[in-house]
């Protein structure tokens, strides 16, 4: 495999490269992360099985959609391919080791990308995925459509093919369609925002494994309170270029099952509990 990874990347350099170093990084996820180098160049190299090819280019295109409409960094998309084993995708690498980090900037740059409303329906063109979850866009004109359905519906419905039966899935959507607010703009939201998926090269923030789609802004801010708040820098900066709205506690109850129902459905075990305890408490 490592031999088509250097194909590849002589082939999209127009120059050839053979990495002299080759480092395992920590991963959030199943996929493996390498740092490959030579004596001029580095790049992120993420592996998986061969089924793993769609979701890499369903990234890529997130990273395109954050590098046109944000002034976050995000490293660029070097090749994707697969070998008769595996796939892999290939990114810049961005040095993020010894990085002050701007949380000020960080904020402001996310409400900067959320204040863009240049799509009139909610969704995306294609699907993507969030780790090996398969997220559904289906474009829909109503935002309480959009996330009663492609959201928490999928996730439940996900659930229910594993024998996890939560809720009336049925009755449950038709709920959260009351429950969310019904004159939302579509922001370009990064789709798992969260501390994991930040980083700083020197001061400016970058932004890593999105899983892109137009909706309702206060959903990034949501996911990111969900388990480990951001620095106050960060809600500051934010709100220097786009105020907060109104505290809702239901609206942001119900954004946050969205990434519970996730976990739950990916590692099962006290997720199903929190799950249960969020879907009571919008139930009541």
């Amino acid at each position: 495999m490592w031999n088509m990874v250097n194909q590849q990347i002589s082939s999209a350099l127009h120059s050839d490269f053979e990495f002299t170093d080759k480092k395992q990084l920590a991963s959030h996820n199943k996929e493996k992360l390498y740092k490959i180098c030579d004596d001029k160049h580095a790049y992120l190299v993420k592996v998986d099985r061969l089924t793993a090819l769609e979701r890499f280019e369903a990234q890529a295109h997130s990273l395109d959609l954050l590098t046109r409409d944000s002034d976050f960094m995000i490293g660029d998309t070097i090749t994707i391919g697969s070998s008769l084993d595996f796939s892999f995708m290939v990114l810049e690498w961005l040095d993020t080791e010894q990085s002050t980090p701007n949380w000020h900037n960080c904020g402001a740059l996310l409400a900067k990308m959320h204040q863009r409303h240049e799509q009139e329906m909610f969704g995306l063109e294609h699907d993507n995925y969030i780790q090996q979850v398969l997220q559904p866009n289906q474009w829909h004109k109503k935002w309480e459509t959009f996330f009663a359905e492609d959201r928490i519906g999928w996730q439940l419905q996900l659930l229910a093919e594993k024998g996890i039966m939560l809720v009336n899935i049925d009755e449950f959507v038709a709920l959260i369609k009351t429950l969310l607010p019904h004159h939302v703009q579509p922001s370009l939201l990064h789709g798992h925002f969260w501390s994991g998926n930040i980083a700083f090269n020197q001061d400016k923030p970058c932004l890593f494994n999105p899983a892109c789609y137009y909706g309702d802004s206060e959903v990034d801010i949501a996911m990111a309170e969900l388990y480990t708040p951001l620095p106050e820098a960060f809600y500051t900066g934010y709100n220097t270029v786009k105020p907060a709205k109104q505290e809702r506690t239901l609206q942001k109850a119900i954004y946050q099952l969205y990434p519970i129902l996730l976990s739950a459905n990916l590692f099962a075990g006290d997720y199903l509990y929190q799950a249960k305890e969020r879907i009571q408490e919008i139930l009541k």
